[in-house]
């Protein structure tokens, strides 16, 4: 089985170290290509795996092809592709807002199958979070063969695709939410008097156990939040200042301007 990668930024690199350090595929089987001679570079210097001279021949070589590439460059590349791919080629996209039928239709290729995830910059640590959804041609042991490689740097999880632009707003994007959170506890601590770095490191830290708890205890995360909060203590009134600013409205608001955002694209 070969894997082609068009597109090789740092997403695409951080599934490419993924599905080599998890085993998933040998470097031998994975061919790549980039816009720029040095992005070519450093990933062969750092993967060894083959660098195509074209996209066309990163498409032809490949039983699954991964679009890593920015929706708006689609275009330019599937008119590049869509006439070397083999039949019965997997075409997997991780562009936010473009939809299977867009790709169906873009291709204009009824013999290939489509699918279409939504990764999160975590994956370069392999703590990714993916959803995936497919099109009717795509059978449960090709779908189950594409979640292994996506869970190779991360956890990955089938969604309909009516759900896609959710997954944009509570996983695609969100790392920016927790790294402006984080930035804003460590930017406290530091007027306190903490130091920069160990105030990073202790924010993040603490979101890194929360995060955790929540996933390997299963509970709620009002009781979690609870269990924190003695009564007449310092986490309680930290709670109630948060609530009195808006923190949750806030939240909820930011996710709602980005899921709309992905619908619109």
């Amino acid at each position: 089985m070969k894997l082609g990668f068009i597109g090789l930024g740092n997403m695409a690199s951080a599934m490419i170290g993924g599905i080599l350090g998890k085993q998933a595929a040998s470097a031998e089987n994975i061919i790549g290509k980039a816009r720029t001679k040095d992005t070519e570079h450093r990933i062969k210097e750092r993967f060894n795996i083959e660098i195509a001279d074209s996209n066309a021949q990163a498409a032809a070589r490949s039983d699954i092809l991964f679009l890593a590439v920015k929706p708006i460059f689609f275009p330019e590349v599937i008119a590049e592709i869509r006439d070397a791919l083999r039949p019965g080629t997997m075409i997997v996209s991780i562009a936010a807002g473009r939809t299977l039928d867009y790709l169906k239709n873009a291709f204009g290729r009824e013999d290939c199958k489509f699918i279409r995830c939504m990764p999160n910059t975590p994956a370069l640590v392999l703590e990714g979070c993916t959803g995936v959804c497919a099109d009717e041609h795509v059978t449960d042991e090709e779908l189950k063969q594409v979640l292994a490689l996506l869970g190779a740097f991360g956890r990955a999880d089938v969604v309909p695709e009516r759900l896609m632009d959710v997954v944009v707003g509570v996983s695609g994007s969100a790392p920016a939410y927790v790294f402006l959170f984080l930035e804003a506890m460590a930017d406290e601590a530091v007027a306190e008097g903490m130091p920069r770095k160990q105030a990073y490191e202790f924010a993040a830290q603490a979101v890194l156990g929360s995060a955790r708890m929540l996933l390997e205890t299963g509970k709620h995360p009002g009781e979690l939040k609870d269990m924190v909060c003695s009564p007449g203590g310092t986490t309680i009134r930290a709670v109630k200042v948060l609530e009195e600013k808006g923190l949750r409205a806030a939240v909820m608001d930011a996710m709602e301007a980005c899921i709309e955002k992905s619908r619109t694209m």
